[in-house]
């Protein structure tokens, strides 16, 4: 099954310096920087990517979708944060998707839904990595991280569920 990012997008735009100064200047600015970005890293990587906006204060009152190169873009209805969305596609998608928000309420509610998660701000740097570098150089460092520890035997392996989550995860 092929992975879809779910993105909060407010919350990716925060956690990129490039990208927040874009927002300080005009909204549409960074959302715009930002999107332009996520197309980059879809072309390269190929993945479905879904990007989510809070339109819960001046959104329309059903919601508004958007299609900007191959990619979907959701503004939350009015009354409704983007978490809300974010939740219940987790919930739909479960092991299909990595949903990418620093948002602890978020995450916990993604992963016990069966998805896999990372930080905006992890994600950030592997976007920037895979814009600019055309690809994110694995290191000794980054394979310690996923790896666990350097234990052996069964006694000490990580779930089937946190293994299957971290192998969607280094994916990306």
């Amino acid at each position: 099954m092929p992975l879809h990012l779910i993105i909060d997008g407010y919350n990716l735009i925060r956690q990129s310096p490039d990208l927040l100064a874009q927002e300080s200047e005009d909204l549409r600015w960074g959302r715009e920087a930002l999107l332009e970005k996520l197309a980059a890293y879809r072309r390269l990587k190929k993945y479905a990517i879904t990007v989510v906006f809070d339109g819960w204060e001046a959104g329309e009152v059903l919601g508004n979708r958007d299609h900007f190169q191959g990619m979907l873009i959701i503004y939350s209805r009015r009354g409704e944060k983007a978490d809300e969305v974010i939740r219940r596609m987790a919930a739909q998608e479960r092991e299909g998707s990595l949903i990418i928000s620093s948002d602890q309420e978020i995450r916990h509610y993604a992963e016990r839904a069966g998805a896999a998660v990372m930080s905006a701000e992890e994600f950030s740097f592997r976007l920037y990595s895979a814009y600019v570098d055309g690809g994110l150089p694995e290191t000794e460092e980054d394979q310690a991280t996923w790896s666990g520890t350097k234990k052996k035997g069964p006694a000490h392996r990580d779930s089937k569920k946190l293994r299957r989550q971290r192998r969607r995860v280094k994916k990306i």
